[in-house]
């Protein structure tokens, strides 16, 4: 025990609480005898690593339980119930009174943009209050509508924002799958067992991508907008340069006319 607890770094006192615990599986006993294996020691590092990304020991243990009994890698990645790895979003729901909603978007709260947006997401009806999915959509939108753009035209923009952000989530998502992460998939599709060695690796590559795609997107988005922008403001001083110079050209030549 000794020998695997400072190969794994962790105090003889942890592992005899990892035991209890049930986190690492018995020893082979051979009389008095306790046997430690490599597979000991790489349940020891699964540990360690899900400890580090933020796990406690509960959730860990209810993976690694999932694990033994064999439920999918869907749901052993935690991507229905999160034990594994967390949520891309950071987002913090915000609980609102219907004056509450008011207060933001005055008398653009109409039947028709209710409806609207509990049918995209961005809100839900708990009980007398609304919750919304989200505080910085939700103070992006109510600044848009301060600025005089329609609540409507601010959640049809939405929508379409949402089709696009699910298409880059599926690209990032497909060039994973796809060079990073296909000989581990394949094995799984194919009836595989897969090892929490190898899930502590799907889940620290998905972590991985979470700064990556936010990077990727921002940088893509912010130079988009620069040439959008240049090519407006080009537009519009073309125009107003070209209604210029064409009345100059006018009062030039008249006299020549005459």
């Amino acid at each position: 025990m000794t020998e695997l607890a400072k190969e794994a770094g962790i105090t003889v006192r942890t592992l005899r609480f990892y035991r209890e615990r049930k986190l690492i599986p018995p020893p082979r006993r051979e009389g008095r005898i306790a046997w430690y294996n490599e597979h000991h020691l790489a349940r020891l590092r699964t540990i360690a690593g899900l400890l580090e990304r933020g796990h406690n020991l509960g959730g860990i243990a209810q993976l690694l339980t999932a694990f033994e009994s064999g439920r999918d890698v869907g749901e052993l990645l935690g991507l229905d119930s999160g034990s594994l790895v967390a949520p891309f979003s950071e987002e913090t729901p915000v609980r609102l009174t219907p004056e509450e909603l008011a207060d933001h978007f005055k008398d653009h709260v109409t039947v028709d943009n209710l409806a609207k947006s509990l049918d995209i997401g961005y809100l839900a009806v708990d009980g007398d209050e609304f919750v919304h999915i989200s505080r910085r959509l939700l103070d992006a939108s109510t600044d848009l509508v301060a600025e005089g753009v329609p609540l409507a035209a601010v959640l049809d923009a939405g929508r379409q924002v949402r089709a696009h952000a699910d298409a880059l989530a599926e690209l990032f998502i497909t060039v994973i799958r796809t060079h990073v992460l296909q000989d581990v998939l394949a094995r799984a599709a194919a009836g595989g067992t897969l090892g929490p060695e190898e899930l502590t690796r799907i889940a620290g590559t998905i972590d991985k991508l979470r700064p990556l795609s936010k990077s990727i997107v921002d940088a893509e988005l912010s130079m988009a907008m620069d040439r959008r922008i240049g090519t407006e403001l080009s537009s519009w001083a073309g125009g107003t340069g070209a209604d210029e110079t064409a009345t100059g050209e006018t009062a030039a030549g008249g006299p020549e006319a005459d």
